[in-house]
């Protein structure tokens, strides 16, 4: 390691977090971090309100997405904060414990995303390519069993992982992200991390490779049926599929570009670039998620705009 600590303790008091070229501009950066996350617990409240408060929403499809826009405020609450507060420090820096707090909210945000949108493909699979069984199969009991072992797995997986990190003594303090990951506080490990490697392997083919393979077989199977159906089911297939497609694309594509960019070129690419991707599946997503569900699901969209009418209303009359 380039810095070695002249501490007793194997863990140093606070790491230094790598915001480089956003120092210069950290008040309008503040700013924007400030109006992300207003703007993404406004858009993803309402999707969630819709859903909770009209019964024709109250359906697997709707449910799904339902959990992304939960876990969308649950991201957002616990990346923007910690970022918003460490921008108005003369020095960027996160205690080590608040770091590893981080590492554990963020992770687990990203494979409840995963996990949900593996949910849904099968969905949508069910749906599409076994119709006639679609209300048996996809339930009410069965949608929450799906969402609550994808989460609880995710959990399990993650905590283990951070007691493992946590066993790691540091020897460097610079994180080169500006938010915590797992790999950006092993990478700093004074001893052998093979055994985090080897759980990390498996965390990654738990959480992240096994829901990717079942969205890309979900989708690869309705391509299959579609090209042997009618232009109905076609068009059918396409009105429901396209906002989940979108969707994952997005968010896979931005994670793994993310995980393989800072394990394997860490320093190499240009800064800009860097922060781009470490921020796409955190920022962009929880906003891509609500417009493409709130606006372009017709039922959806309705039933946002009459909430929003009635909450109008209210106001109003209050007023009088």
């Amino acid at each position: 390691m380039n810095t070695m600590l002249n501490v007793t303790s194997a863990h140093p008091e606070f790491l230094t977090l790598g915001f480089g070229e956003l120092n210069s501009t950290k008040y309008i950066f503040s700013l924007l971090v400030f109006v992300g996350f207003l703007l993404t617990i406004l858009l993803n409240s309402l999707v969630v309100a819709a859903v909770a408060l009209h019964r024709s929403l109250q359906e697997p499809v709707y449910m799904f997405i339902c959990a992304l826009s939960i876990n969308g405020i649950y991201g957002s609450i616990a990346f923007y904060p910690g970022i918003f507060v460490t921008l108005l420090y003369q020095v960027q820096k996160i205690s080590y414990g608040g770091c590893l707090a981080q590492v554990f909210f963020i992770h687990t945000y990203g494979c409840f995303e995963l996990a949900t949108l593996a949910g849904m493909a099968i969905d949508r699979y069910i749906c599409i390519c076994n119709p006639l069984r679609y209300n048996s199969l996809m339930s009410h009991a069965t949608v929450f069993k799906i969402i609550a072992v994808g989460w609880l797995n995710s959990i399990t997986v993650i905590a283990i992982n951070l007691a493992l990190t946590y066993r790691l003594p540091l020897c460097d303090t610079v994180i080169l992200k500006i938010y915590c990951d797992n790999w950006s506080v092993v990478r700093l490990s004074c001893i052998d991390t093979t055994v985090n490697n080897i759980f990390g392997n498996f965390v990654s083919t738990s959480v992240i490779y096994v829901p990717i393979l079942i969205i890309i077989f979900s989708y690869v199977e309705i391509l299959r049926v579609c090209v042997q159906s009618s232009k109905e089911v076609i068009s059918k297939a396409l009105q429901t599929c396209s906002p989940q497609l979108i969707i994952s694309i997005n968010f896979v594509t931005g994670a793994l570009f993310d995980i393989f960019l800072y394990r394997y070129m860490p320093t190499s690419i240009p800064y800009q670039i860097r922060l781009f991707v470490s921020l796409e599946f955190l920022v962009i997503s929880p906003i891509l998620n609500s417009f493409i569900y709130g606006l372009k699901m017709k039922e959806m969209r309705s039933r946002i705009f009459k909430l929003l009418h009635l909450e109008t209303s209210k106001v109003h009359e209050i007023r009088k």
